[in-house]
């Protein structure tokens, strides 16, 4: 084993060490670099067999802990278990896999990943026992990646039953693992690219604030006819990848059917445009769930046109359309693009499309809203914003066109959540070697990204809060102090918006006054640090230990 190059550790760390990596009580007077690697929870085959770079990581957390050994021996109180892991677990409380001991395993799993959100599967366990249980539990035939999140979706349904109007937005990601490849893996853009599709449907309010995971289809494309869409575009809809786009409709009028006092909308970028989606949703009269829809086709529609052969376009037709209003829309930042002020014309009419053609069916023609969002004098250089918007909501009046445009920039949070999903969770770097096991894994990271983007809004819907609420005492205390080590606890908890730009500090963020709220990528950073400072609280508060007369340092 290689031992890094460190002065003596001294009695408080190695109590520190001991509380953590051995909470029975056992004393550590031997193998101490093996009870640091157990901090950063390594797999540990043995008592010797850790790295360097396991023991240096394990170092890291033990000088955090440690930091708040010294801080906390005199203040603060143990509350208990943490109400962030407690509530989290809740998600999963109705969870039935057929035995008691997978229910239990399955919440302890998610909880161990909400703790530690970047952590690989064997950090994120408490010890190799623990990391071999997981390993059991992701291999399980019993256990189906449905039954994972279905406790989840139905806490999802009674949040969304709680307001007055839910969008539904739903949009598809990658998930690349070419290297080292599972076994049930497809290529993505290329054969040399493997990995799966992830189909996403998430719930959010109007304002933004995540409700919750929907509905997920994961899947692998086939090595057989990769590459030949162009020659199957006439195959039935059913045996596309497009179908999913339907689908993903079907199951919001499913939750609009479950939830009859709220007003389920749709929502979708241009791979959603699918004219038997416009279809279906009329034959229903009155559809259970609208839809707002970016259109990716230019469609025809039924009438000839006077200056030549071929049919009227709907992108021509709405570029005479009434103007209805011009806004100033604030665009966030984008992989693509920065933040800016944009002027915007917004137009609208009402058309009816002329039906594609089909091989194997016959399609009527269907009557839609449409509202053409476009912008005026964009910057040099930089790609206008145009959305050419599809919808079932009437558009007879500007303030109903206006909410057509800004329910559709409600779908924006999704992109978000996949980045937490895939950066914020680290789900591309999980080694689990067959497709069943991964996708079980995936599954509880889905849970662990909503609870991370549900906080990060939910401090700025309601910033009023008491911190409490989400919070314990264990949890908001240290990180006080930690961050504002000048003043003293407050008698009452702070605010949650208060407590969340603590925890975006510990994120990276700057807390500068016109700064915007800590974003997703600094609360699941600041998250992570937190649970060791709650754990250091819990370990090492005024009822665990008396005042400590060493204070020489760790290294």
């Amino acid at each position: 084993m290689l031992t890094p190059r460190v002065g003596p550790i001294d009695q408080d760390a190695i109590h520190c060490i001991g509380s953590v990596a051995e909470p029975s009580g056992n004393s550590v007077p031997h193998g101490m670099w093996d009870y640091v690697g157990r901090i950063q929870k390594p797999v540990i085959y043995s008592q010797v067999f850790i790295n360097s770079a396991q023991v240096s990581a394990g170092l890291a957390r033990l000088l955090r802990i440690r930091a708040e050994w010294f801080g906390f021996c005199h203040f603060g109180s143990c509350a208990g278990r943490c109400a962030l892991a407690t509530e989290i677990e809740g998600e999963l409380a109705a969870i039935d896999l057929g035995d008691k001991r997978l229910n239990q395993r399955a919440q302890r799993v998610l909880r161990s990943f909400w703790e530690d959100p970047q952590a690989s599967v064997n950090a994120a366990s408490h010890g190799w026992a623990e990391t071999q249980a997981a390993y059991r539990f992701f291999d399980n035939a019993r256990v189906q990646p449905e039954q994972l999140l279905a406790p989840h979706q139905a806490a999802t349904l009674e949040r969304i039953k709680q307001h007055r109007v839910v969008l539904l937005a739903q949009d598809t990601t990658e998930l690349d693992y070419s290297a080292p490849r599972p076994a049930g893996a497809g290529p993505l853009t290329s054969e040399q690219r493997v990995g799966f599709l992830d189909h996403s449907q998430v719930a959010f309010t109007p304002e933004g604030l995540c409700l919750g995971v929907v509905d997920v289809k994961f899947w692998a494309r086939s090595l057989e006819g990769f590459g030949e869409g162009q020659q199957r575009q006439y195959d039935p809809l059913e045996t596309k990848e497009t179908y999913r786009w339907l689908e993903g409709y079907r199951r919001a009028c499913e939750v609009a059917r479950q939830a009859p006092g709220t007003q389920i909308v749709s929502v979708a970028d241009r791979e959603g445009d699918l004219y038997e989606l416009f279809v279906e949703a009329a034959a229903q009269g009155a559809p259970a769930a609208d839809y707002v829809i970016r259109a990716g086709k230019d469609r025809s529609l039924p009438e000839e046109r006077a200056s030549g052969p071929g049919y009227e376009k709907l992108r021509e037709t709405l570029d005479t359309a009434e103007l209805v209003v011009i806004r100033e829309l604030e665009l966030p930042a984008t992989p693509q693009r920065q933040a800016r002020t944009a002027r915007l014309e917004v137009r609208r009419q009402r058309v009816r499309l002329k039906a594609p053609y089909r091989q194997h069916t016959t399609l009527p023609e269907v009557e839609v809203n449409v509202v053409l969002v476009r912008e005026l004098d964009p910057p040099s250089g930089v790609e206008p914003v145009e959305w050419l918007l599809v919808t079932s909501l009437p558009i007879d009046t500007p303030e109903q066109v206006l909410l057509v445009v800004e329910y559709y920039t409600g779908r924006w949070p999704i992109e978000i959540f996949f980045r937490v999903f895939q950066s914020g969770c680290q789900v591309e770097r999980i080694q689990l070697e067959t497709a069943p096991r991964l996708q079980r894994c995936l599954m509880l990271y889905k849970i662990v990204a909503w609870r991370v983007l549900y906080l990060t809004m939910l401090g700025r819907e309601c910033p009023d809060l008491p911190c409490e609420v989400v919070f314990t005492a264990d949890e908001w205390m240290p990180v006080w102090k930690i961050t504002q080590p000048k003043r003293p606890l407050p008698k009452t908890p702070p605010t949650l918006a208060a407590f969340l730009l603590l925890v975006g500090k510990l994120g990276g963020h700057n807390g500068r006054r016109r700064d915007r709220p800590p974003g997703a990528q600094a609360l699941w950073t600041g998250i992570r640090r937190l649970t060791d400072f709650a754990l250091a609280w819990r370990a090492f508060g005024p009822n665990q230990h008396g005042p400590l007369e060493t204070r020489d340092t760790c290294v």
